[in-house]
């Protein structure tokens, strides 16, 4: 979510990896799990060879641990909370995995018109979402010196050097964006050791490639738009990523607050988008855009998603009832939709 709320928002997309294991499961079809950026990760792979789990699991813990020590901005030694520091008019070289999260959500923020926009953190501690804060309600003069600070075009990234300009004042925030990416290390991590046949899942984000023991595709389980029972969608080498407010708000003064920020303008979303579900062949990718769609709306966001060719689910709250749309690709996808 654009908002940093350690909590995950798994509405549409359940993992459930360690939970879904069968007594049928072939011993080859083997599960790992921890815990990673305040939430959950899981991975199965399909190991014929028996490889000793150990290094695996230290190799997915490093890969993770690269993310954190890069992007959090719960860290203060991180990579992000340093450059957050920076002094004004400073450039700074950046590692390769943060750069590249950096660069995608600059490029969004510039294809949605600023409804993604890494620069968001001053909001985002402003509205008490951030690190160590408490979900409230600033007054008219925070939320105008917060979105003074917010504007992506201000980092000047310059892809040759793999650096970013710290003008001052910009306080970079990647939680729409990085658990995605995170998903993507760790798939590629595994790639690297020689998996082939792996469903990855970080905080609900997820990514798959190959196919479990037998060639049966891997399956996660995703909301039916009529309201039944969630149904099974095989994940063939592409990635799944929700966005929403739908456990995550706060009320005050009779009024909801959704944890998702708008950058436009500077205050939560006001529309009754509950959840957004993308498939797309990058984790990173489907999680930016699921945030993109969110803060967009119901209805401009559709219109994003139809335009740029996206396989997008939305539910939205009105007054007669939870509405569900599926774009064209997604019904594509998911017949049922």
């Amino acid at each position: 979510m654009q908002a940093a709320s350690r909590a995950t928002a798994v509405s549409f997309v359940q993992a459930a990896a360690a939970a879904s294991l069968r007594s049928a499961d072939p011993a080859t079809l083997q599960t790992l799990s921890g815990q990673t950026m305040g939430t959950t990760w899981s991975v199965r792979l399909v190991n014929a060879a028996f490889a000793p789990l150990a290094p695996v699991r230290s190799a997915i813990e490093a890969a993770l641990a690269t993310v954190v020590a890069q992007m959090s901005h719960w860290e203060p030694g991180s990579d992000l909370s340093r450059f957050n520091r920076a002094a004004p008019g400073t450039r700074h070289r950046l590692a390769p995995e943060f750069f590249t999260v950096l660069q995608a959500a600059c490029a969004w923020a510039q294809a949605s018109g600023g409804a993604l926009d890494p620069t968001i953190g001053p909001l985002v501690d402003a509205w008490g979402f951030g690190a160590h804060g408490t979900p409230h309600v600033p007054d008219a003069a925070q939320r105008r010196a917060a979105a003074a600070l917010v504007g992506f075009g201000r980092l000047e990234l310059d892809a040759a050097t793999r650096s970013a300009l710290q003008p001052g004042g910009v306080g970079l925030n990647l939680s729409g964006i990085a658990k995605g990416f995170a998903v993507d290390h760790v798939h590629r991590c595994l790639q690297a050791l020689g998996f082939a046949d792996v469903l990855v899942e970080v905080g609900g984000e997820l990514r798959a490639s190959g196919a479990r023991p037998g060639g049966a595709p891997w399956r996660v389980a995703v909301a039916d738009p009529a309201d039944g029972p969630p149904r099974a969608l095989a994940l063939a080498d592409s990635a799944i990523a929700t966005s929403g407010d739908r456990w995550h708000a706060f009320e005050h003064a009779d009024r909801r607050y959704a944890h998702t920020l708008d950058p436009r303008t500077g205050e939560p979303v006001r529309h009754g988008l509950a959840s957004v579900t993308v498939l797309h062949a990058d984790c990173m990718q489907a999680d930016a855009l699921a945030t993109v769609i969110t803060v967009l709306g119901p209805h401009e966001g559709m219109a994003f998603a139809e335009r740029h060719g996206l396989a997008a689910l939305v539910c939205e709250r009105t007054a007669r009832g939870p509405v569900w749309a599926a774009t064209a690709a997604f019904r594509a996808q998911v017949p049922w939709a």
